[in-house]
């Protein structure tokens, strides 16, 4: 009874953090549309994000690669389609910033209510933490493949003629 109980516990903790945490994407998302996009700021969300590969360390993480392959696609493939549809950038003074998506909130909010609802039907079947693992790849999945493309977009704006020109001025 205990063990339930603690069970519990750490999915409605869990579940409160995934929803503070994307609520702190979408005010930094759109916080972050006032700044200028650079590289840097484009590749340091993935890189940071790595770092929770040293969940798969633990044993009660592991899960067959298959699982983890699906995972990530999924991530790459659906999850991250609507991010980049609506993610556009434009050029201000001589800067590259991401335009304001009317939508950008919701679609993450739309995500993140798909996300709720996958894991409580995925964790009857496997542990938590092995749940943890798969919407982890999910995740890493999603936002590689939007950063890859954000990254695309970005060096085709700065790379025109008329920005390399500007650029040696």
């Amino acid at each position: 009874m205990e063990t339930l109980l603690n069970l519990a516990h750490i999915r409605i903790i869990a579940t409160i953090m995934m929803v503070v945490m994307a609520t702190a994407v979408i005010v930094i998302r759109l916080k972050a549309s006032r700044k200028p996009i650079t590289i840097k700021k484009i590749i340091m969300p993935p890189l940071g994000m790595s770092t929770g590969f040293l969940m798969f360390i633990a044993p009660e993480f592991h899960i067959p690669v298959l699982w983890g392959v699906v995972a990530f696609a999924v991530g790459w493939l659906l999850f991250s389609y609507p991010l980049i549809r609506t993610t556009h950038f434009e050029v201000i003074d001589n800067e590259v910033y991401a335009q304001r998506s009317p939508g950008f909130a919701f679609i993450l909010i739309g995500l993140l209510a798909l996300r709720l609802i996958l894991h409580e039907v995925i964790e009857q079947y496997i542990s938590v933490l092995q749940t943890g693992s798969l919407f982890f790849l999910l995740a890493f999945g999603m936002i590689i493949n939007w950063r890859l493309f954000m990254l695309r977009k970005y060096r085709e704006i700065t790379d025109t003629p008329a920005q390399k020109f500007n650029k040696k001025k």
